[in-house]
């Protein structure tokens, strides 16, 4: 088994996919065939719909189910090359609406830090609408002063796109470039290196219960609440998915669901 995976990850790298997704889908593969037990070049369907059935049946979300049947239609398609056609339909997705903190909640969140580090990377996040993994990976040459632009490279999907470089920020983003060489990153850890993802997530946490915000949001929020924003002040949508990168505009229209501006004109009829 451990020779096929090492393939699934050879056929990965090549295609260039991301580190992260070449490893969940070689997770995913593994997990698969140690449950069905048979041998990795056999293409079983009732095998698999096996596998989802249980990991449905064991609480995983949707989205969950759907990465496993798209590791292992991927592993048998371009790596087993069967010609076994694998006709399960995914799992219908989640309708839940993301959770997007108020223009004054972010405010409370960032105003809560004495750490200008700290301070300044939940700000960045939520000014340009930054992933975790993005504002991490920031580096002092993605930084366009002259353009007021923010590069970002290597997102989601392995694709790069410009952002906004809020103009509240930009004096102490200069201050911090101009001490720095253009490859080093803007957030680096007390050790060296650059910022990992989980400290990121646990600054934002600490500031959200500082702020006394008890709703449960993630990092990802700033994210979700940079595009409603956007929106609510009437930004036209396809700018807002230029500046988030989605490939299809139905994940921005999403964020029109829940917008406060219209629905704060409605008179309720009680």
């Amino acid at each position: 088994m451990e020779t096929y995976l090492k393939k699934l990850e050879d056929e990965m790298r090549l295609r260039g996919l991301s580190p992260k997704t070449i490893k969940a889908y070689t997770s995913c593969v593994g997990y698969y065939l140690r449950f069905s037990g048979i041998e990795p070049d056999v293409t079983s369907i009732d095998s698999i719909k096996a596998f989802l059935l249980h990991k449905h049946d064991s609480g995983s979300a949707p989205q969950t189910v759907n990465l496993y049947l798209n590791a292992i239609k991927f592993f048998y398609r371009n790596v087993i090359k069967s010609n076994t056609a694998i006709d399960i339909r995914f799992a219908k997705r989640s309708l839940r609406l993301p959770v997007v903190l108020s223009h004054e909640e972010v405010l409370r969140v960032i105003d809560s830090y004495r750490n200008r580090k700290h301070k300044l990377l939940i700000s960045l996040a939520y000014g340009a609408g930054l992933r975790v993994s993005e504002v991490v990976a920031m580096r002092v040459r993605d930084v366009d002063f002259e353009r007021r632009l923010i590069s970002v490279r290597g997102g989601k999907g392995d694709k790069d796109r410009q952002t906004l470089l809020p103009v509240k920020l930009e004096a102490e983003l200069r201050i911090i470039c101009a001490v720095r060489d253009q490859n080093d990153y803007l957030f680096e850890s007390e050790r060296g290196g650059r910022l990992s993802s989980r400290t990121a997530q646990k600054v934002f946490e600490a500031g959200l219960k500082k702020a006394g915000i008890m709703r449960q949001a993630t990092f990802h929020s700033l994210r979700h609440s940079f595009a409603t924003h956007l929106l609510e002040n009437g930004t036209d949508i396809r700018f807002v998915q230029a500046l988030l990168g989605h490939a299809d505009i139905k994940t921005t229209q999403r964020y029109t669901h829940v917008t406060s501006r219209g629905l704060q004109r409605i008179l309720s009829p009680l």
